[in-house]
């Protein structure tokens, strides 16, 4: 926990069993028993009943489970507290999670807790307010809620990025605990693959040209076959914390520079970036499907020899696919590159790094029956017995206590052949993504148990991210108008941004696709984000 060493004690059953840590909806049958706080001080009885809970479900957790259910920290967590969640996944597909989502949204039954980005909620959590989808969750929280407290008493910073610019709280948050947790992704590439074409790791445009061009030519797989793949590069890519796209100072949204927000995809070098890459896709050196980005295709084309660079996540990329080529190719070696700069010793601003939270966590709905015993259930992944749990397991299980420090145990920290150090982890907990607790930098360290990931981690860390928008919200009465506004603006975005690319829009038609974005609003959705922005710096 930033600011603050954690003192981890052996987790005592008998102890968890005398918490009041309750939640329910509709179903199931009512019992009541005595609880406690945090400080031990007795609580009213509670009801203890079944829970619904809507979240997206990760791969690696559906690759070996049908439900969050099965996992081993919500296994143990019904012993806990006797309320048994009914997990409702939409599919993996995020398409079609966010169709089922918006669909979900409009009904009048809602599950009683939902897990989502809340940030991307149309309008914004205060709209989710508005529209009597979420509650608001100060009172609960000051009231019911004594881990959580604690933690944004202790860390004001965090507390501005979990309230709206109205004072609400909306969500019980997933929080990473220190900067060592806040880097997890960027471009990376196969150094066993420059080393035998005698190529060093690029950083910049230029360089990544003259490598990649050198993947596609010169046979580095070695099957005397023109099946390399020089590089692979989505949309969602470059949409999350601009890889590539970076190098030229923006971003593919809204950015700052120098308090004032500017929008990235219609700016100039927004179009010398397209011309980049319109090149690099003639040419070949970016992947044919990039267009229909499909996990399991990139899988099969990792693990088969064939891509040479991409953007990757260290624990889902660098070290899944170590693990699955450890023994089909030894030679096999995925690092960590820099961010791309134009020149070099140009600085490099962009690049992924989290705040402390990215706007995910779980809110209580309208349709939630026992919200004060919802908020009880959901503190305790906050509090020091929760912390172990979400973080680690269940000891003796997933974990043990070594000198104070959970440690995983071997078996789950050395994997088969053939699973990913993250589905291993995936049986026991959900802390190689997002869920609401505080995400430990002693896990994380553990989670990246590799030497390439460690380098990772520094490399990636460089950045400065100077121009990142916070994480900012409409009011009330700006979200409808900005909702609306963007939702047709980034339909059209997308559409061109792959059409430039593959050459089905000429690039001389670029001063028309600007344009044509700011007849359809984007001078307007920009003072709404100036004005975000300002509020957000006075919270």
């Amino acid at each position: 926990m930033k600011g603050k060493a954690k003192k981890f004690g052996v987790i005592l059953l008998t102890s968890l069993l005398a918490l009041s840590i309750a939640a329910c909806s509709t179903t199931g049958g009512d019992q009541t028993q005595e609880g406690t706080t945090a400080d031990g001080k007795a609580t009213e009885s509670a009801k203890l009943t079944n829970l619904s809970y809507w979240v997206s479900m990760h791969s690696a957790a559906s690759a070996q489970m049908k439900t969050y259910a099965e996992m081993g920290m919500y296994k143990e967590l019904e012993k806990i507290t006797g309320v048994k969640v009914s997990f409702e996944h939409p599919p993996t597909d995020a398409a079609q999670a966010k169709e089922q989502f918006n669909l979900m949204m409009v009904s009048e039954k809602l599950p009683d807790v939902i897990e989502t980005s809340w940030i991307g909620y149309p309008g914004g959590p205060e709209k989710a307010i508005q529209d009597n989808k979420i509650i608001k969750l100060n009172d609960l929280i000051d009231q019911y809620a004594p881990n959580l407290k604690k933690l944004l008493n202790e860390n004001p910073d965090w507390k501005k990025q979990v309230t709206t610019d109205d004072g609400n709280m909306y969500m019980f948050p997933f929080f990473r605990g220190g900067d060592k947790v806040r880097v997890f992704y960027g471009p990376a590439i196969r150094k066993d693959w420059l080393d035998k074409l005698g190529l060093a790791v690029p950083t910049t445009i230029d360089e990544w040209h003259e490598v990649l061009t050198a993947f596609k030519d010169k046979d580095p797989n070695g099957n005397g076959k023109a099946d390399e793949i020089p590089l692979y590069l989505t949309l969602d890519d470059v949409a999350t914390d601009a890889p590539f796209l970076g190098a030229w100072g923006i971003n593919y949204g809204f950015y700052q520079d120098g308090g004032q927000v500017k929008y990235g995809p219609t700016q100039p070098e927004y179009k010398d970036f397209l011309t980049t890459m319109n090149k690099w896709y003639q040419e070949g050196l970016i992947d044919k499907d990039f267009a229909a980005p499909n996990g399991k295709l990139f899988d099969a084309k990792m693990t088969g020899n064939q891509m040479g660079a991409a953007p990757v996540y260290n624990g889902g990329g660098i070290g899944k696919y170590a693990n699955l080529m450890k023994d089909k190719d030894p030679k096999f070696n995925l690092v960590a590159t820099e961010y791309p700069v134009l020149k070099k010793g140009d600085k490099q601003m962009w690049g992924q790094k989290d705040f402390a939270t990215n706007g995910i966590g779980a809110a209580i709905s309208t349709s939630n029956k026992n919200p004060i015993e919802t908020v009880k259930w959901l503190d305790y992944a906050y509090g020091e017995k929760g912390d172990l749990l979400f973080n680690y397991g269940k000891e003796g299980e997933a974990y043990s206590m070594v000198n104070g420090v959970p440690t995983f145990l071997p078996e789950v920290l050395n994997p088969p052949s053939g699973v990913s150090l993250q589905q291993s982890f995936a049986k026991h907990n959900r802390s190689t993504w997002s869920a609401p607790f505080v995400l430990s930098e002693n896990f994380q360290m553990q989670y990246l148990a590799l030497d390439n990931q460690k380098d990772a981690l520094a490399i990636w860390s460089k950045p400065t991210g100077e121009r990142k928008m916070p994480l900012v919200t409409p009011t009330n009465d700006e979200s409808s108008q900005f909702a609306s506004l963007m939702t047709d603006i980034n339909t059209y975005k997308d559409e061109m941004f792959l059409k430039f690319i593959m050459g089905a829009e000429p690039l001389d038609n670029f001063d028309k696709y600007v344009k044509k974005i700011q007849t359809m609003g984007i001078e307007d959705a920009l003072k709404i984000q100036q004005a975000a922005l300002e509020r957000f710096n006075k919270r």
